[in-house]
């Protein structure tokens, strides 16, 4: 049976959903207008909302039933969420984002750099008034690793002795940490601190399956599915899973061509290089160690106390799997 994102994932937590989006609307509000039309633009362009939905979710699991914090904790985690989506995209010159143009298309880099930055300090300054110290904590030190995660990306571009271990690495950093901010903060927030290690391990290993199964979809998928163009992440050199996978399968000329791609970069050879990952079994692999990630989340879920909730959780970790089967 298929896993419905709205009724088996968003349903349970739908009233506080739309509660929370209220808030982040409030949240961007700005006496500079051009401020707020970024900020507007970037937010609605945001995806599901899965972050603050596990937000959500890992505080009704924890068995909170007063979720006016807990609505506030998953409003900061989108606004953080769409800082860090800015700043990336002026990173990597991306014109596109899930078929819009990005804030740095519309206006400039300038503009969308300064932008990215009033939502963080929003966002940072929204947790201060949830008053929980802990909380403080944990984001401070999770923002710093969300932003080194980047800058570990940006220093293994081009690079085609980047490890797999170095690979888990910058995805912990640039995906997993705000996956475990959103759960480990709600588990904070509701004052159960004996569920904090399970919902973090969740929202981590979720996060690695998440990004793997994306770096994946990046050689089976077309750029309307993607949302951005396919290769784009081969195209600046970024050495993903699969490419890391397919260097350590391939060997002579069609090993070459792999590395040579992520040294210079360039979409030069794309049509090869997919043929490549797709012929050497690296995808396979990749999906390989989606479901082990997948599998890990799941059982640590194991340790919170049964509900509709932590159901809830399970499906939206299997839900991401369904995207590459």
């Amino acid at each position: 049976m298929a896993i419905d994102f709205k009724q088996d994932i968003l349903a349970p937590v739908a009233t506080d959903f739309a509660a929370m989006d209220q808030l982040i609307n409030e949240g961007i509000s700005s006496k500079v207008a051009l401020v707020m039309s970024v900020s507007k633009h970037v937010v609605e362009a945001g995806g599901k909302r899965m972050r603050p939905i596990m937000c959500l979710l890992a505080a009704r699991a924890c068995g909170e039933t007063n979720l006016e914090h807990a609505q506030k904790l998953a409003a900061i985690i989108e606004m953080l969420h769409t800082a860090t989506l800015v700043h990336d995209d002026v990173v990597d010159e991306s014109g596109l984002r899930r078929g819009r143009p990005t804030a740095n298309a519309t206006w400039n880099n300038q503009t969308a750099v300064l932008v990215g930055d009033f939502l963080i300090s929003r966002a940072f300054d929204l947790l201060v008034d949830l008053n929980n110290m802990v909380l403080l904590k944990d984001f401070s030190t999770g923002t710093c690793e969300i932003a080194e995660g980047e800058v570990l990306q940006l220093q293994s571009q081009h690079q085609p002795e980047t490890t797999e271990a170095t690979y888990l690495d910058i995805i912990h950093g640039k995906t997993s940490r705000l996956f475990e901010l959103a759960t480990e903060g709600a588990a904070i927030l509701a004052n159960q601190p004996q569920y904090r290690e399970a919902l973090r391990k969740y929202a981590g290993h979720f996060g690695n399956a998440f990004q793997i199964i994306d770096d994946i979809l990046d050689y089976t998928s077309d750029a309307e599915t993607l949302g951005k163009n396919i290769g784009d992440d081969l195209m600046e050199g970024k050495p993903t899973l699969p490419l890391i996978a397919a260097l350590q399968k391939t060997f002579g000329a069609e090993h070459d061509i792999i590395r040579r791609s992520i040294t210079t970069g360039g979409t030069e050879h794309l049509d090869q290089v997919i043929q490549i990952v797709q012929n050497s079994g690296a995808l396979d692999y990749c999906r390989e160690r989606a479901v082990e990630e997948t599998t890990a989340a799941r059982e640590a879920l194991l340790q919170l106390p049964e509900s509709i909730y932590r159901q809830a959780l399970d499906n939206l970790a299997q839900l991401a799997l369904d995207r590459i089967q």
